[in-house]
């Protein structure tokens, strides 16, 4: 799975879905913005094909798109309006938008990520000025994250705990109601092999590996099965 190595272990993107379309009119001009959540560049690139060959008739196709859970990897493109009108804005729509809350109070961080947006400006015959482009693109991008569906990406330890067949329901729904998300068993001819999944970080890992052992009196452990990326809903 993408961004499974090193680096920060969670960030916000758009939730899994169909592309989020959402569209504004400003002197006469019509701007689409579109939204796609992408894991790498050419799947960037390959949503402002497919948006050129949809929208042929239309003057510009301006993109911008942020990649990787440390966002090191960020382009724009003004795709003929005056330079810096379009892309830059939209990148910065993307970049500076608040996703999260800092641990210190009242602190507020922008995280998004793996997202590209696509802007299709129709021109209404009105000129907008260097100004009146910058504001329109921004606006664009802006107004359509305030409405798509976030989610919170972490990454997250995967584990398996080995246990005797007619001990695993009531240590199961103990792990469940201690707040572990479980990922399915798997079960051999003696024991259950409870699957559960945990922040990447070693002090909530050694904080179960304790529970763990006083709810099976020491008999059962934590055994690493590696690390994936997980969703959770935002709004």
């Amino acid at each position: 799975m993408s961004q499974a190595g090193a680096g920060p272990n969670s960030y916000t993107t758009l939730a899994s879905g169909p592309d989020f379309r959402h569209e504004i009119s400003i002197k006469r001009s019509r701007f689409i913005t579109v939204l796609r959540r992408v894991e790498d560049e050419s799947s960037a690139r390959e949503l402002v094909a497919e948006l050129r060959r949809e929208f042929y008739d239309a003057r510009h196709h301006c993109s911008a798109f942020v990649i990787g859970a440390d966002r090191s990897l960020q382009r724009s493109n003004d795709d003929g309006e005056p330079s810096g009108t379009a892309g830059t804005p939209m990148l910065d729509a993307l970049v500076k938008r608040v996703t999260r809350l800092d641990p210190q109070p009242g602190q507020a961080a922008a995280d998004l990520s793996d997202v590209c947006a696509v802007v299709v400006r129709y021109f209404g015959g009105i000129l907008l000025g260097a100004g009146g482009l910058v504001r329109a693109y921004s606006e664009s991008v802006s107004t359509s994250l305030a409405l798509v569906p976030l989610v919170r990406r972490e990454r997250l330890k995967l584990f398996t705990v080995a246990v005797p067949h007619n001990e695993a329901g009531r240590l199961e729904n103990e792990l469940r109601s201690a707040g572990y998300l479980m990922t399915g068993n798997d079960y051999d001819a003696v024991d259950t092999h409870i699957g559960l999944t945990m922040a990447d970080d070693a002090g909530v890992i050694s904080a179960a590996m304790e529970r763990l052992a006083s709810l099976s009196a020491g008999r059962c452990t934590l055994t690493s099965a590696g690390s994936d990326w997980v969703d959770t809903p935002l709004r």
